[in-house]
């Protein structure tokens, strides 16, 4: 069973926690969600007997990826082990834009996909780029559908000036191309996760990795190459070889969460530049000596890109601005009293 869960993706600080929690049962990986279920993993091969188990979600914070630990009788996720990594946006959804979303949760290497046959989107990779390097994985940028385009160079550096030293790979589902530069980073049991809107051609890459046609696909549409919508819920597929992958359905809002330093590393050259302004406490709009304000002039910033990283620091304020004041609201109810322990 040790080996087993090595090959799932279990390590050693998978296991100290779970040495630590001193819960019964065996955990196992979470591979799909499906309304209040969660489909677990106990072993690597998935034809195995047992080798999976629907238990429900009750109260607990379950995303593809967690590995869980379900109740005595086997009927409810009881545990959730400390995540190593995690893909989080702010929820989109009515009645939850105040909480996390976790779309992918333990992976290694997040997949952000953007399709060669459409206009590049500098604003939004750069949100995806903050959201990634906040998630603990290492994120690549992956341009999808090259064989629709005469030259994909010209939208390869321009997601090159964004994405400061990620790599940048071109692919194609449908002729191979790039598959195997991607197939490559699923070594060593690590999880790859792919992320991106609607119609980009998640789906034919998942199918050319997995050397299956494991995800349905639609006929893209004539005027700008976008398929509809497939995939309808993330699923953890083993990869051949030694790796898993995290297939998610298509995202169309990137809305920030709580970030660490993802701003810092994602918009690293505009803060490389503020160190230079003459004073520490620069608003980079008229102070004199303003380094920034001197780069966009001089044409080496892009006044849109640092605009756009302007609006990220005022979502990421706004947004910590209203979890104290939903704190503030919570401890006022309790009356003063220390929130209840996690279980």
């Amino acid at each position: 069973m040790i080996d087993d869960r090595a090959a799932l993706g279990w390590d050693a600080e998978f296991g100290r926690a779970w040495a630590e929690l001193g819960a019964p049962g065996e955990p196992g990986r979470v591979s799909r969600l499906d309304r209040g279920w969660s489909t677990v993993l106990r072993t690597a091969d998935p034809v195995a007997p047992s080798a999976t188990t629907r238990v429900r979600n009750i109260g607990a914070d379950v995303a593809v990826g967690d590995w869980v630990v379900a109740s005595g009788d086997g009927e409810r996720v009881e545990h959730v082990l400390p995540r190593r990594s995690a893909f989080v946006r702010r929820a989109s959804f009515e009645g939850a834009r105040g909480r996390p979303d976790t779309l992918a949760a333990n992976i290694d290497i997040v997949f952000l996909t953007h399709s060669c046959a459409v206009a590049p989107n500098p604003r939004r990779l750069e949100r995806e780029l903050v959201l990634a390097f906040d998630s603990g994985a290492d994120p690549v940028v992956v341009m999808t559908k090259s064989d629709l385009v005469a030259d994909v160079e010209p939208a390869r550096r321009e997601f090159l000036e964004i994405s400061f030293g990620v790599p940048v790979i071109a692919t194609s589902g449908r002729t191979n191309e790039g598959v195997e530069a991607l197939r490559s980073f699923a070594t060593d049991h690590r999880t790859l996760a792919f992320l991106g809107a609607s119609g980009v051609g998640k789906s034919t890459l998942v199918n050319a990795l997995l050397g299956a046609d494991v995800q349905a696909t639609t006929a893209v549409r004539s005027g700008d190459h976008r398929g509809r919508h497939t995939t309808v819920a993330a699923e953890l597929l083993a990869l051949p070889g030694e790796g898993w992958l995290i297939d998610t359905p298509g995202v169309r809002a990137m809305s920030l969460w709580l970030s660490g330093d993802g701003i810092e590393r994602a918009f690293s050259d505009v803060f490389e530049l503020m160190e230079h302004c003459r004073f520490r406490d620069c608003k980079h709009d008229q102070e004199p000596g303003c380094a920034v304000r001197a780069a966009i002039t001089d044409g080496t910033l892009d006044p849109d890109r640092f605009a756009s990283m302007e609006r990220l620091v005022a979502e990421e304020a706004a947004l910590e601005a209203e979890q104290r004041a939903t704190l503030r609201v919570a401890d006022r109810r309790r009356g003063g009293r220390p929130p209840p322990e996690p279980d």
